[in-house]
């Protein structure tokens, strides 16, 4: 057994998203992260039923699992990264990202994806924590209405800055809501490096129960920079052999956003580092 290796298309945005399907497949990834975005999948395409269809045939003829990731930067408004969030102080800024996420799950639905990926956003200025979680406990519910129609989980991922940020407020929000059944959990590795007090390893096994999503590449101690397996401080066997022992079988999804300018390669050496850590686990 070893974990199921995918690569993110956040990571491939220089790629026609067929081409970077292809790449994946034959360099032996079993399934990707599929962000929606302009340049790959527009989740605000007319034609976007028609264009899930050809993703879906496509990801078939090639033997690909799917995840569906919601962290597109500009994909709501062209001026503000990651805006509109579940926390915007505007209704309808709120609602537009609602919609999205709603749209996303139709999406996999459609994919036959085992996970939708969201994050809670960065508390706007002026915000208070209260008014914050309640704003993001509000904007949930139609999400997770239509992901328990869909029956597709909702993996929530702590992101570094915002108001879910480590697994604590994962546990937090789960609470508040009731600890619904489509309510899931997306662990990055090396947001466990950059912010947790546990190793990622131990975060792996203490998030058992609820994981739905990991994403994985290197990181160091309170930095948040996305980096190539081997220029962090993540020792990788006891993270695989941890995702191995709790029987984790979702995907884990090389993160490297920020490396698309040599995607095809990053790919390459990412899959050959996480075989050989395999290896060693």
């Amino acid at each position: 057994m070893s974990p199921r290796l995918g690569y993110g298309t956040n990571g491939l945005t220089d790629l026609r998203l067929d081409d970077a399907l292809g790449l994946l497949a034959d360099l032996g990834y079993d399934g990707v992260g599929l962000t929606l975005d302009h340049m790959h999948l527009d989740p605000l395409a007319a034609d976007l039923p028609d264009r899930t269809r050809r993703v879906a045939r496509r990801l078939g003829e090639l033997g690909l699992d799917v995840t569906v990731e919601t962290g597109a930067r500009y994909v709501l408004d062209p001026r503000r990264k990651h805006g509109p969030t579940l926390l915007d102080p505007d209704p309808e800024g709120r609602a537009a990202r609602i919609e999205l996420l709603v749209t996303a799950v139709r999406v996999a639905a459609d994919l036959g994806a085992h996970a939708v990926h969201c994050f809670s956003g960065v508390t706007p200025e002026g915000t208070d924590p209260d008014t914050a979680w309640k704003r993001l406990k509000e904007a949930m519910c139609p999400v997770l209405e239509a992901a328990d129609a869909a029956g597709i989980p909702l993996a929530v991922e702590p992101e570094p800055g915002h108001l879910v940020s480590r697994l604590a407020d994962f546990h937090r929000l789960r609470h508040l809501l009731g600890d619904p059944e489509p309510l899931g959990l997306t662990l990055d590795i090396g947001h466990c490096q950059c912010l947790e007090t546990a190793s990622p390893a131990d975060c792996v096994r203490e998030a058992a129960p609820w994981l739905c999503h990991v994403q994985i590449e290197d990181m160091r101690r309170g930095v948040h920079e996305h980096l190539p397996f081997g220029e962090g401080e993540i020792d990788f066997p006891p993270v695989l052999d941890a995702l191995v022992a709790i029987g984790y079988r979702g995907l884990t999804v090389v993160e490297l956003p920020r490396h698309s300018h040599a995607g095809p390669e990053m790919a390459r050496r990412s899959m050959e580092f996480l075989r050989a850590a395999g290896e060693r686990a």
